[in-house]
């Protein structure tokens, strides 16, 4: 088509609303997805706070992030069969339900525990909706502008995830603050829930179950008149080749991978999603704020502020997206994308590398001002006068922190045990306290770094994998090829989250 598919998204807004309202209430399930990932970021800060067990245990904070995706991975697996069972409009509604109880659960949690548990909830219905939603949106969308719309699922992913930094930081100084934030997620479910009751089902599917009439019906609303016999047509002869050429044999692995077209469409979808997690993502989307922290910056309220830029940019990227992705085509923006990335990711490493290695000395006189609260791997230590921030933050036995210098945090500073009566008496002295990173005059590098990254991802790894799982398996195969794509995805999505907190104890940030 000569106009870009962008434009052809805001004509439709005027000559047909009913196509953008079904894109954007399936969409909402991205909304879930992106709230999801984005509001834990946040409020793992202040369950940190809440709960010491957590603040101590790097394998608890992980498994609160991390449980959820497990969630996921059963969600998106089992979605694959319910859309193709029961219905693309099913599966959603089922998702929303089960997003919501996670939501309450997680809001009224009074132990870690159960906090996991409504994780593991909250997880089974974004696993199914982020397969569903762009299946659906696919689905019903005229087929000129179905990379654009589809792109809007990308969008409305990345804006709740920026949704999601902005209610956690209004609700910072709330009682309670992470309830409020988790809980919040409820609302967009129960929103999208009464929106699909009213909103029919997937043409598409309703013609491989025979049930042509009400296809036709919702294809009529979708299409200009002079188009939609013709697309009728198209799909009616479409399905009836397919269900010729397969007979009534029954979808099985095996039969997925003695389909040549679906094998290789199979290690296009899943290599697309294993790739998006695999190049960081999410370490940077459910840890933003611990890693604004690690590079220097102490405060809650200003790591929660500075991560809102990255999931703003996120946000923006995914528009550039739906600018681009019909005109310059998937593979291209695809390869792109990760050159940036490739490039992001080395001024990251180079910025806390240097942050690390320069840290600010520990002051004998500066932490025998807090006499009765030096850290006791530093009085124990055979050379005190070589420890730097970095060192005291390392002692575990018990925590310390590092309080900086009142006139200049880049100065020798205190190390002190980690307990929030000692964080009050550094604050009371109009000094910073670290825990997580240590000062440092690059940190606002490695904000330039997360930024250049989130700007070259969002475009095209972030949208494009779950575009081309939309478009390339036939009919017959697609909720199943999709479900086992998302499984790929949760499941490498799983292994970044679960590990990102760990590796970075193990073998330094810069590495990681």
């Amino acid at each position: 088509t000569d106009a870009s598919a962008f434009k052809e998204c805001f004509s439709l807004t005027w000559k047909n609303p009913y196509v953008l309202r079904l894109a954007f209430s399936a969409g909402i399930g991205g909304l879930l997805f992106g709230y999801d990932t984005g509001v834990i970021s946040g409020a793992l800060l202040y369950i940190r706070d809440d709960f010491k067990s957590v603040d101590r245990q790097t394998v608890l904070q992980e498994s609160i992030v991390s449980m959820a995706v497990a969630g996921a991975i059963i969600g998106a697996a089992v979605g694959g069969w319910m859309n193709d069972r029961f219905g693309r409009r099913m599966a959603i509604l089922i998702a929303d339900f089960l997003f919501f109880i996670g939501a309450v659960v997680m809001a009224s949690a009074p132990n870690p525990a159960l906090l996991i548990v409504g994780r593991v909830f909250v997880g089974l219905g974004v696993g199914m909706a982020s397969m569903t939603s762009p299946l659906y949106i696919s689905e019903a969308s005229p087929a000129k502008i179905r990379g654009a719309l589809v792109s809007t699922n990308g969008f409305l992913i990345t804006g709740g995830q920026f949704l999601s930094y902005l209610i956690n930081l209004a609700f910072t100084n709330a009682p309670g603050t992470w309830r409020w934030m988790l809980g919040i997620a409820g609302l967009p479910a129960l929103l999208q829930f009464i929106l699909m009751l009213l909103l029919p089902e997937s043409p598409r599917w309703l013609f491989r179950k025979g049930r042509e009439e009400e296809a036709k019906v919702i294809l009529r609303k979708i299409y200009p008149a002079d188009d939609v016999e013709k697309e009728i047509q198209d799909l009616k002869e479409s399905v009836e080749a397919e269900i010729r050429e397969e007979g009534s044999a029954k979808i099985s692995m095996m039969k997925l991978l003695k389909t040549k077209t679906v094998r290789r469409g199979l290690i296009a979808g899943v290599g697309l999603q294993v790739f998006q997690q695999f190049v960081g993502i999410n370490t940077v989307m459910y840890y933003s704020p611990t890693i604004v922290q690690l590079a220097g910056f102490a405060s809650n309220k200003t790591a929660l502020l500075l991560s809102l830029v990255t999931a703003g940019l996120n946000a923006l990227g995914s528009i550039v997206s739906i600018y681009f992705i019909d005109r310059t085509g998937r593979k291209k923006l695809l390869l792109i994308s990760l050159f940036g990335v490739a490039i992001s990711l080395g001024l990251l490493a180079g910025v806390f590398h240097e942050t690390t290695s320069h840290s600010p000395m520990v002051s004998r006189i500066q932490t025998f001002h807090f006499s009765n609260y030096t850290c006791p791997d530093y009085i124990s230590a055979t050379n005190p006068g070589a420890w730097d921030c970095m060192k005291c933050l390392k002692a575990s036995s018990p925590d310390c922190g590092f309080c900086a210098s009142p006139t200049d945090k880049l100065l020798p500073g205190a190390c002190l045990l980690s307990n929030d009566t000692v964080k009050d008496l550094c604050h009371d002295e109009s000094r910073l306290w670290y825990t997580r990173g240590c000062p440092s005059k690059y940190g606002w590098l490695a904000l330039v770094g997360l930024a250049l990254y989130i700007i070259f991802f969002s475009p095209g790894m972030g949208t494009a994998p779950w575009i081309v799982n939309s478009e390339i398996y036939p009919l017959r195969f697609r909720g199943v090829c999709g479900g086992i794509a998302a499984t790929a995805n949760w499941i490498s999505n799983l292994i970044v989250a679960q590990s990102f907190l760990s590796l970075t104890e193990a073998i330094g940030t810069s590495w990681t």
